[in-house]
């Protein structure tokens, strides 16, 4: 499934009574349910047939409808997010730091390249909406700043 195909089903979610989809295609399931104000999406990315082949992917939680208001910086490119750059180094940012515009805020490893996302905006991280060395797609909001 698609980053389109997603925002489908959470906007049929969101247009409903119901409190959550699942749908299944290909060996892979996605469930978007709603818990409070708060929309979850949940992407088993293993399939029925051949558990042991790869490890399900973890669950991606997005906050499309948070109670925080800030400016979203979302992601360039499709890769694996990480906070800090090594695994015994402190992350570049935490919830609560002041940032300056083009501030490093983490990395997206992209084909063995590193690439670092930098601070649009001057301000506070609000919220990091990501898991240290999860993946993560085009467009998703990977950190919320409050100007």
């Amino acid at each position: 499934m698609n980053t389109k195909d997603i925002e489908q089903l959470i906007a049929l979610l969101e247009q409903s009574t119901i409190s959550e989809i699942e749908v299944g295609r290909w060996g892979k399931k996605i469930r978007v349910s709603r818990q409070g104000n708060s929309v979850v999406v949940q992407n088993s990315g293993a399939t029925q047939a051949a558990p042991q082949a790869a490890a399900p992917a973890p669950a991606v939680e997005a906050e499309e409808e948070s109670s925080l208001q800030g400016q979203a910086i979302k992601s360039p490119m499709v890769g694996t997010f990480y906070r800090s750059p090594g695994p015994d180094v402190d992350p570049f940012v935490k919830v609560g730091d002041h940032v300056s515009k083009g501030d490093t805020l983490c990395i997206i490893e992209a084909m063995k390249i590193m690439n670092e996302v930098e601070a649009e905006v001057s301000g506070v991280i609000l919220d990091i909406q990501i898991e240290n060395a999860q993946p993560v797609e085009y467009g998703q909001t990977l950190f919320l700043i409050e100007p």
